[in-house]
């Protein structure tokens, strides 16, 4: 079985505008995360929180590309740990980006695994949208919609 997930979008906006959305901790909480601890750089522990949710969770990030690749790991003690690589690449006429997500390392054996990564592309989906009502149309009120 197959234990990667994989979510794409484009959004028109060049490569680099994209790529701070993500890192710089001023504007991940117009799409994402309520707030992180600080600009996302390799080797760095970053510290997500949800305040709507009342979760808060650690980022090892192990590398960075600028404006090409953001890597890092997550999950809990309780849960696997897994991988995610977001991958940007800028048209040739550098009017959108495609932005990739890839989700790895869910357990195989794991009875809900199916489930776990059913959740997280439905995350990635959701993320992704609302980064690009955000950086297309200035929307910010996206992030926090999901009722549990």
């Amino acid at each position: 079985m197959n234990t990667k997930i994989t979510t794409k979008f484009k959004i028109h906006k060049p490569t680099h505008e994209v790529f701070e959305a993500i890192v710089d901790p001023e504007k991940i909480g117009n799409f994402w995360f309520s707030s992180s601890s600080e600009r996302w750089e390799q080797g760095k522990a970053i510290t997500l929180r949800y305040e709507e949710y009342e979760a808060e969770g650690v980022i090892q990030v192990s590398e960075v590309v600028e404006n090409k690749k953001i890597v890092f790991s997550w999950g809990s003690e309780n849960d696997e740990e897994t991988v995610v690589s977001i991958s940007l690449k800028e048209s040739e006429n550098h009017t959108y980006t495609i932005i990739e997500v890839n989700e790895s390392g869910f357990r195989e054996d794991d009875p809900d695994v199916v489930t776990k990564m059913l959740g997280q592309k439905e995350g990635w989906v959701f993320m992704l949208s609302c980064l690009k009502a955000y950086l297309e149309n200035g929307i910010t009120d996206m992030r926090g919609s999901l009722i549990h």
